[in-house]
């Protein structure tokens, strides 16, 4: 340790919070002549007591040691300038953390407040770009153009695509693409296209397309879904059942169909119908070992149990 500069700083920084020896010897359980002795130089804490002491004073243990150091108003504070340089989403989490205690015990300043809108919009970026980066990923192996996460990643990055403000430009490209194949798209690129014309609230357009698919195509239980979907936002919540019941008939992955009929019965108010679903669904996924989505499931279900005694 260099105890002059460990002793400077333990005075400097008591001196920025505007803490007496006294102060700082109650928070740390200890007497006013142990913070005293560090400030003279006398004596060094031990070492691990070093973790609460940089908190105390809102820095890390390193810039104890530090001679340009300076105590910030709290130890969240310190860990966002570390965030800020760092973009370690641990980082992120470690100062989130910190933020929440805050929160608990009502001491959030205005600006912790504005910091800790900040670490999540920091973060928010991060977040897209890691996305559509491993989207990215997976779409550039063509031979799996027909897998699951495949099918997926595609759906999900056009989604990203429409919340930034760019659905016009995805639009485009897929009509693009529908023009050049001559109507001869595979099954996947029509459901693309039907997902852009709903992302786009363009519903009467995506129903024609879905429904041109679906002669195409006939027992994709995708396009179904895709219908349903689009009917539901339309308020076609009986004609929704339908195409949904369909894709069940068809079969699905991991109940897709039975989620979204569920949610149109309760649409519907049909809460014995939507409940009887939400039992099923959960008695498939325990069969198929998977408890957690079961317990969703029924988290499901106990939702509405009050509106079925109604």
């Amino acid at each position: 340790m260099n105890s002059t500069v460990f002793s400077e700083n333990m005075k400097k920084f008591r001196l920025a919070k505007k803490y007496t020896q006294e102060d700082v010897a109650e928070k740390l359980c200890l007497t006013a002549q142990s913070v005293s002795r560090w400030e003279c130089g006398n004596s060094l804490p031990d070492v691990l007591l070093l973790p609460e002491i940089a908190k105390l004073y809102g820095v890390m243990v390193d810039d104890l040691f530090k001679k340009q150091s300076v105590a910030y108003d709290n130890y969240a504070q310190r860990l966002s300038a570390l965030y800020e340089i760092s973009k370690d989403p641990e980082d992120f989490l470690r100062c989130r953390l910190e933020y929440q205690k805050l929160m608990r015990l009502g001491e959030l300043s205005m600006l912790d407040k504005w910091m800790y809108a900040w670490i999540h919009m920091a973060m928010m970026y991060f977040c897209k770009e890691e996305a559509l980066k491993w989207f990215d990923e997976v779409l550039t192996d063509k031979t799996q153009k027909n897998s699951l996460p495949y099918r997926r990643a595609a759906s999900m990055k056009q989604d990203m695509l429409f919340s930034f403000g760019k659905g016009e430009e995805v639009i485009a490209q897929r009509q693009h693409e529908m023009d050049e194949a001559g109507g001869a798209l595979d099954e996947r690129e029509w459901i693309l296209l039907i997902e852009a014309y709903e992302l786009a609230k363009q519903y009467e357009k995506a129903l024609s397309v879905c429904k041109e698919a679906m002669e195409k195509y006939p027992d994709n239980w995708e396009l179904c879904c895709c219908a349903g979907l689009v009917c539901s936002d339309m308020g076609k919540y009986n004609e929704a059942i339908t195409y949904y019941e369909k894709a069940e008939k068809i079969g699905t992955y991991f109940c897709d169909e039975k989620y979204a009929l569920a949610m149109c019965y309760r649409e519907l108010e049909k809460f014995k119908e939507a409940y009887q679903i939400y039992l099923e669904i959960a008695d498939i996924h325990r069969k198929n070992g998977y408890d957690v989505e079961a317990e969703q499931a029924l988290g499901y279900a106990k939702e509405i149990e009050d509106k079925i005694k109604q």
